[in-house]
């Protein structure tokens, strides 16, 4: 089986500060994903999700990475139709936002629809370019699309799923939904059906059960050259924003053996069934993301390394 695992991130803040992955020393960017690239075979960029990212920086990461080294990249979060800040766009995009005759393009936070289309298009062409250092070295993977919530299987919301398809021609692009509505019983066939006609990758997701605001686990493949599985945790009390919980706290989940057993075995399964597959931890919180990665590295099969000396 090709299964390689890797975690969502490897520069973040709770991760550094527990002190328990890096090796002294390993203080600067450079060296932190040097390390993290001697220890993983992939990563995942959610850092593009906040911001645009940068061709400068793409190329800078595949200069510290080995060959075979891949970089799954998290959309835009304005393309997958979450509310974003002018603050986070480029400055010159600002500008020609302000300088449009629409009020939507002034609103304290943006969606996708408020874009002039000559905006829209410049920004696809910048997040296209960013990728091209990975992809030209061969270390881009997928372009993972994490829709927002409250983007649903009605047919607007899915002209837009479609558009995003049609903008990532030429890509691994990735699919991971957030409304129950796309995998429920009545919509789980067409949706399904709606991927592979696009040779979309369909993301299956583990994360608490016990909670609605979350997609359903269906463990299929869409494109036969890559399955992809993220897995969240399973931190209930903390899943629902509120009551004091952070985004920290909601990833804060330290998968037990049994567990990385039983999704083993359903991993196995499904890289049965595809070319590659992608297993991303994303409770990233400390450095529980990669013991459970390296874990599940031995479960697999693989020749883990030893990360904690």
């Amino acid at each position: 089986m090709n299964v390689q695992c890797g975690t969502a991130g490897w520069a973040d803040k709770s991760l550094i500060a527990c002190k328990r992955f890096y090796p002294r020393g390993y203080s600067s960017a450079e060296a932190r994903l040097r390390f993290y690239a001697s220890q993983f075979p992939l990563v995942e960029v959610d850092s593009a999700y906040y911001a645009m990212p940068s061709a400068s920086n793409a190329q800078l990461w595949a200069e510290r990475t080995p060959a075979g080294f891949t970089f799954n990249f998290k959309a835009f979060r304005i393309f997958t139709g979450h509310q974003t800040s002018p603050d986070v766009l480029p400055q010159d995009i600002v500008m020609a936002l302000a300088a449009t005759p629409s009020p939507a393009t002034r609103k304290k936070n943006l969606y996708y629809r408020d874009l002039p289309a000559e905006i829209r298009d410049e920004l696809w062409r910048r997040y296209r370019e960013a990728l091209e250092p990975l992809r030209q070295t061969d270390r881009l993977g997928a372009v993972l699309f994490q829709f927002a919530p409250w983007i649903t299987s009605a047919p607007e919301d899915l002209a837009h799923v479609d558009e995003c398809a049609a903008r990532m021609a030429g890509y691994t692009m990735a699919v991971e939904f957030r409304n129950q509505s796309w995998l429920d019983e009545k919509h789980a066939a067409s949706t399904l059906a709606f991927l592979r006609e696009r040779d979309l990758v369909h993301v299956i997701v583990d994360a608490p059960p016990d909670v609605t605001n979350r997609v359903h686990t269906v463990w299929e493949v869409t494109n036969p050259q890559l399955a992809m599985v993220r897995l969240h945790g399973r931190n209930t009390g903390a899943w629902n924003p509120g009551a004091g919980a952070t985004a920290a706290d909601r990833f804060n989940y330290d998968y037990s053996d049994e567990e990385l057993e039983e999704l083993a075995t359903s991993i196995r399964a499904i890289a049965s069934r595809a070319a590659r597959t992608h297993v991303i931890f994303n409770n990233c919180f400390e450095d529980q993301g990669q013991r459970n990665a390296l874990t599940m590295t031995g479960l697999l099969g693989g020749a883990p390394t030893t990360l904690f000396e």
